[in-house]
């Protein structure tokens, strides 16, 4: 009988490179410790390898772990984070490119860009309602980060893409928060966090002094 080597969790690192990449482009989307408007190139080296290839290393294991919902997001995002590191990256000549076009171009094609994850986070969404608290509120606070980061773009409006930063640093919190619930455990701490489960719980109906089994 053929056997498989048993692979470790690879959700820590999924959320972890998620968090930090997050983190950084958020504080600096909610323009805190530089000005508004600065370059963005300080986010490249993290988009590419940590939220960009790590968190899509992260899907892949976790489709050998037989985790659809995580290999999906994991795979996907590290992907979000790849083609953004595309857009601003100067070589790609892409943000050039809108900028040339002239008009609503650059802004209009960023919030495009931004609108096909508002709706992409939305399903991971749904799709968490019944996991546990922690994803439930990651992906909710994400969808309102994409959706002010979009309208931002789209109207060119710095406050609304300064409040997309701000809940850019919640995300990102929420996110380090269920990777450190997955990594301190009773095996290698003295404490443990808690992340409530959201899965249907089975109810036995007692009617008449029996359950539904008659017993």
């Amino acid at each position: 009988m053929t056997q498989f080597r048993k692979l470790a969790n690879p959700g820590p690192l999924g959320l972890s490179s998620f968090a930090l990449t997050t983190f950084v482009l958020s504080l600096h989307n909610g323009a805190m410790g530089q000005p508004f408007g600065t370059p963005t190139s300080i986010v490249l080296g993290l988009a590419f390898f940590y939220g960009g290839l790590c968190q899509l290393l992260a899907g892949m294991w976790e489709f050998a772990q037989n985790n659809t919902f995580g290999a999906t997001a994991f795979s996907s995002y590290g992907g979000f984070w790849m083609s953004y590191a595309v857009i601003i990256t100067p070589g790609f000549e892409v943000l050039p490119t809108l900028t040339e076009a002239g008009g609503t171009a650059k802004a209009h094609g960023l919030g495009i860009f931004l609108l096909g994850w508002v709706i992409m986070t939305f399903i991971f969404f749904l799709a968490t309602l019944r996991s546990n608290l922690g994803l439930c509120l990651l992906f909710a606070f994400l969808d309102i980060t994409f959706i002010l980061l979009c309208a931002g773009d789209w109207t060119g409006t710095p406050k609304v893409t300064k409040a997309g930063g701000y809940m850019g640093l919640f995300t990102a919190l929420i996110a380090w928060y269920i990777a450190a619930s997955d990594l301190i455990t009773t095996d290698n701490s003295i404490f443990t966090l808690p992340n409530p489960s959201l899965a249907r719980r089975s109810v036995a109906h007692i009617e008449d002094g029996k359950t539904e089994d008659g017993n």
